[in-house]
């Protein structure tokens, strides 16, 4: 099969799930990080830190504010593949990912199906 030779960031990576080497589901691509020289990617950027940057405007930072402005730069050379999701090569907690997910959990446990 050939690979293509070009991808539609906004189409193919943004917004995407993120699933990590164990298939759990740990976020969402918020941004992209690019190398303005090569044009390639370097980073795929994670959390609310990074939503001012596509929500302009005061709703951005009020959005960031409201979670908590983190944000994590996961390295591109941690993404095995690009699908309906971006598979990472890892687990989660090595690159910082799915913290909201451990904390949440503590505050849905008790809830039947949950």
């Amino acid at each position: 099969m050939t690979r293509p030779r070009y991808v539609d960031l906004a189409r193919g990576i943004l917004d995407h799930q993120i699933v990590d080497s164990e298939g759990r589901r740990c976020g969402n691509v918020d941004d992209l990080e690019i190398d303005v020289d090569s044009g390639e990617v370097t980073a795929i950027l994670v959390g609310p830190k990074y939503w001012p940057q596509r929500v302009r405007g005061p709703v951005g930072r009020l959005l960031a504010r409201l979670g908590g402005n983190r944000g994590r730069r996961v390295e591109w050379k941690e993404v095995e593949s690009v699908t309906s999701a971006v598979v990472l090569g890892c687990k989660a907690t090595d690159v910082g990912l799915g913290e909201g997910d451990e904390r949440a959990r503590k505050w849905v446990a008790w809830m039947p199906g949950s």
